[in-house]
């Protein structure tokens, strides 16, 4: 979900796999916790020119755009991944040192502008978190895709 040309690796799953072989794949969808982290990325730091959302492989029209044309079948169903972190600080830290998009995101931005993102990843979390106790337990939907090439 993180290439710059999704059609190109797309297609490169296609061509590697066998007729009747299966490709597996578990993508973050646009509104769950991990879409709405993109979505506040992208307010600081716009992504490249041409380079699509990384999102858009967690939808059904864009997996069907993609592999539709060289599928028999295409099976994708809303799945949730619980984040659970020792506090929201703890996952910004976590992610911000080992998570491409946000340690690329961080990296790329002076300080001032770092701490704005900083505060609305926090705000985000806040929004989502269930955890009532100074953890983070916060859901992230995501799209569980298999598809048996043609």
């Amino acid at each position: 979900m993180f290439t710059p040309n999704q059609d190109k690796a797309a297609a490169e799953l296609l061509r590697v796999c066998k007729p009747g072989g299966k490709i597996g794949l578990a993508n973050w969808t646009p509104d769950g916790f991990i879409g709405q982290v993109f979505k506040a990325i992208g307010r600081h730091l716009p992504p490249p020119a041409g380079v699509k959302s990384p999102a858009l492989w967690g939808t059904q029209t864009r997996i069907n755009e993609l592999f539709g044309a060289g599928a028999a079948s295409i099976d994708a169903r809303k799945q949730e991944f619980m984040f659970r972190y020792r506090s929201p600080q703890h996952w910004i830290e976590v992610f911000k040192t080992y998570y491409g998009p946000l340690l690329k995101t961080f990296a790329a931005l002076a300080p001032a502008a770092q701490q704005d993102l900083h505060d609305d990843l926090l705000d985000l979390i806040e929004r989502l978190n269930r955890a009532k106790d100074g953890t983070m337990v916060v859901p992230s939907e995501y799209l569980e895709v298999t598809i048996v090439k043609r």
